[in-house]
């Protein structure tokens, strides 16, 4: 047997071994971001509404005194919730300051015919509420026309948060913040476990070590496809 590789076969694996190599130092560097998120969501500070606002402080443990919009509510499409599909309720808090603010009070189920809405039950008396301060929920590339909002018929359902949209139907200024409602407030629905981002670290890192192992396979196919044996009539190489 003797090395004898195909120019054609090394050009061809080399370049699949280098993008396999970059998409894993790529899955890397997301999965320390993605830690460095996690960091920041854990170590949040409980501090007050407005200064959590003023300072950007995402994820800051916040509460807020006011009372909840009882008719207005904007339905977030697509959200799975072991494995039923339903959506995300969006429903404005108006704070005793008279601003108001999104607070996402979890997930409802969607009718599998879809030609109703789920109910939202909200009154709409005065209370305290707890949560987390967050950035409003951010989807994947838009496919299709924008969701067109009235200000006349609630609730309303949108494939994409948008706030500028949301804004004109409700006839007020919001500030870019959604308080995502504590699990243990009653005026909330289910899956309130709210975590940094939906896909954790370990997730890129699990990601990583695949594009790593491409490289790795290519690299093992151009030696195996390199080697070879000679034919028992030929004098080797060199003779």
């Amino acid at each position: 047997m003797y090395f004898k590789p195909s120019i054609k076969l090394t050009v061809i694996l080399l370049a699949l071994a280098l993008v396999f190599i970059r998409l894993g130092l790529w899955q890397m560097d997301r999965k320390t971001e993605k830690q460095e998120l996690f960091d920041q969501f854990g170590n949040a500070q409980v501090m007050p509404l407005q200064q959590a606002i003023q300072t950007e402080s995402r994820f800051a443990r916040v509460e807020a005194y006011g009372r909840y919009d009882p008719e207005r509510h904007v339905l977030l499409d697509n959200k799975i919730l072991n494995g039923r599909a339903g959506v995300h309720a969006l429903t404005p808090f108006i704070l005793s300051d008279g601003t108001h603010l999104l607070v996402n009070r979890g997930w409802l189920p969607m009718p599998a015919d879809r030609r109703t809405l789920p109910a939202v039950p909200t009154d709409n008396r005065f209370r305290t509420i707890r949560g987390i301060l967050n950035r409003p929920p951010a989807g994947g590339p838009q496919v299709g026309d924008a969701d067109v909002l009235v200000q006349d018929r609630w609730p309303q359902l949108v494939t994409y948060f948008e706030l500028d949209s949301i804004q004109a139907a409700l006839g007020t200024a919001l500030d870019p913040w959604v308080l995502q409602l504590d699990e243990r407030d009653e005026s909330g629905f289910a899956g309130r476990q709210w975590r940094a981002a939906v896909m954790g670290p370990e997730v890129h890192g699990a990601y990583a070590l695949q594009w790593f192992s491409l490289a790795l396979a290519s690299l093992v196919i151009w030696l195996t496809l390199s080697v070879r044996r000679a034919r028992p009539d030929s004098p080797a190489p060199g003779n």
